[in-house]
């Protein structure tokens, strides 16, 4: 039976908005798999783990109405080895799904449509607002470095996103560093705070690639909406209490000055390459009208830069783990940065003169 029949990028591209929550080792053989059902003329592709699922529209279809499930990854693969300009025909029949592609056949493995488990999505909506995909995409690049990996703290493993009035707020730290960012918002919503897991974040990240069209986001039970481009990502949120981030933002740290974004980052992407692989620890001399970097590793070898910077305040020497510092360089599109020490145990604090509502902690070692 012909289920399908459509260009290639018209099936791959709804394929790849989903297919990153697949797990490729899963307890459940089935949740490897995607599910194509076709319901009133109407074809949706759908992936879960279990704590998130994504469902988007697919290519019509004129079979009526059907629903089988296939391994993602080799259908992903498949499509993406052939040529932009092939048609592509999906044909089912004796639990096998057949694809055509000119002189090309592929016959892959199915599972009942009926034992695919998807999640329970919770009606009562608590919260429901809007924002722009650049906006919301611009806010996440700006913190999600920040986010742990694989934490025994669970809640570190994720982000923060708070709303309160107008104020869209999202905070990630993994106790050594942390990112703030905020927005005004064109709504007026009670304070809410939930927990987005970290892998909720990433896929979010990659879907937002229509900058000038909206995303709504809404608040449920124990779970969170995001719909935009035709597709919905239903995402569980995280059980836990996060830390009070305003406690760890210094606010009296007097040793002030702005330096080039891009001048820092080079000199600290050139250390990098003979700082000590186990701790990447980077050290910071300040001097009136004069910063020094330099790294040095078990070899005995040593880098050292030198940048003029605007400052006459008294001298300190301090030092960071170089990744973090590089981290939030890279991910700002600012010219200029403002740095502001305290003393060499103090967390320091980085913000952007043209961003107002961003900010960066991040925690001294010692090297």
């Amino acid at each position: 039976m012909l289920i399908l029949q459509t260009d290639r990028d018209a099936l791959l591209k709804p394929l790849q908005a989903v297919i990153g929550i697949v797990e490729r080792r899963h307890t459940l053989p089935i949740l490897a798999n995607i599910l194509i059902q076709n319901q009133n003329g109407k074809t949706t592709l759908l992936a879960t783990d279990l704590e998130i699922q994504i469902h988007t529209e697919g290519p019509p279809s004129e079979a009526g109405d059907f629903a089988i499930t296939t391994n993602a990854k080799k259908l992903h693969d498949i499509l993406r080895a052939l040529p932009d300009w092939a048609t592509v025909r999906l044909e089912y029949a004796d639990n096998r799904l057949t694809l055509k592609a000119g002189k090309s056949r592929f016959n892959l493995q199915t599972l009942p449509a009926e034992e695919f488990p998807t999640m329970n999505v919770a009606e009562a909506v608590h919260n429901r607002f809007s924002l722009t995909q650049e906006q919301l995409k611009n806010m996440l690049a700006q913190v999600q470095y920040s986010m742990a990996v694989q934490d025994i703290r669970f809640y570190l493993n994720g982000l923060l996103m708070e709303t309160e009035g107008n104020q869209l707020r999202l905070i990630a730290t993994d106790s050594h560093r942390l990112a703030y960012i905020s927005a005004a918002i064109d709504a007026d919503l009670p304070k809410s705070e939930i927990i987005l897991p970290r892998k909720t974040v990433l896929e979010l990240s990659k879907l937002l690639n229509r900058p000038d069209e909206e995303v709504q986001i809404e608040l449920l039970d124990n779970q969170v909406r995001f719909s935009c481009n035709q597709t919905v990502i239903v995402s569980k949120i995280i059980d836990g209490k996060f830390p009070d981030y305003n406690r760890v933002i210094p606010l009296d740290n007097d040793k002030i000055f702005l330096i080039g974004r891009t001048a820092l980052l080079g000199a600290l992407e050139r250390s990098a390459i003979l700082a000590n692989e186990k701790f990447r620890g980077v050290r910071l001399q300040i001097a009136p009208g004069v910063l020094r970097v330099s790294c040095s590793n078990n070899e005995q070898e040593e880098a050292q830069e030198e940048l003029e910077i605007a400052y006459q305040g008294s001298e300190l020497e301090t030092a960071f783990n170089i990744s973090y510092l590089m981290d939030v360089l890279r991910n700002s599109q600012s010219e200029d940065v403002q740095l502001a020490f305290g003393d060499a145990k103090r967390p320091t604090l980085a913000t952007l003169p043209d961003n107002p509502d961003f900010k960066y902690i991040v925690m001294p070692i010692l090297i």
